[in-house]
């Protein structure tokens, strides 16, 4: 469940949240990063408004948080910054084979028109094994058509 409604956070937060990414986008040309892990799809708008550019994580096993919802509904405002590949199942208990596969249809996805960052959903976990590692770094320099550095 969420830590707060979508009410409170527009209420105690957005408007500092408003004021900061505001002054940033004024006097910088920097973006600004929500970092908001689980199921954030309902606070996305609200996120926005406050002026956020981009959301990281993003944790597509989560409720809501499908990638092509995702990138159809706010792929036009919004940065996604991770969601690159599940930390939680498939990198860590896949095969390089399936690591592979979702990395492909999650660079497919989210990168459509820009507006993504490749990264893991979260940090990488203890025992996730090399060679899925190694699947997940191969398969991002296939979609980007760039050959592995030879090692």
């Amino acid at each position: 469940s969420a830590f707060c409604s979508v009410k409170t956070l527009q209420e105690l937060y957005s408007p500092y949240y408003q004021q900061v990414n505001q002054w940033i986008h004024e006097n910088t040309r920097w973006k600004t990063f929500k970092h908001s892990c689980g199921s954030v799809e309902r606070f996305i708008p609200a996120f926005l408004e406050a002026g956020f550019d981009i959301l990281n994580p993003v944790q597509c096993s989560a409720v809501g948080m499908a990638p092509e919802h995702l990138k159809e509904t706010y792929g036009d405002r919004m940065t996604f910054w991770g969601g690159g590949v599940d930390t939680q199942q498939v990198l860590p208990f896949g095969t390089p084979e399936e690591v592979r596969k979702q990395v492909l249809e999650r660079c497919r996805i989210f990168s459509r028109n820009g507006g993504f960052v490749f990264n893991t959903i979260h940090n990488v976990q203890a025992r996730t094994p090399v060679r899925n590692i190694v699947a997940m770094l191969e398969a991002v320099h296939e979609f980007n058509g760039v050959p592995m550095p030879a090692a």
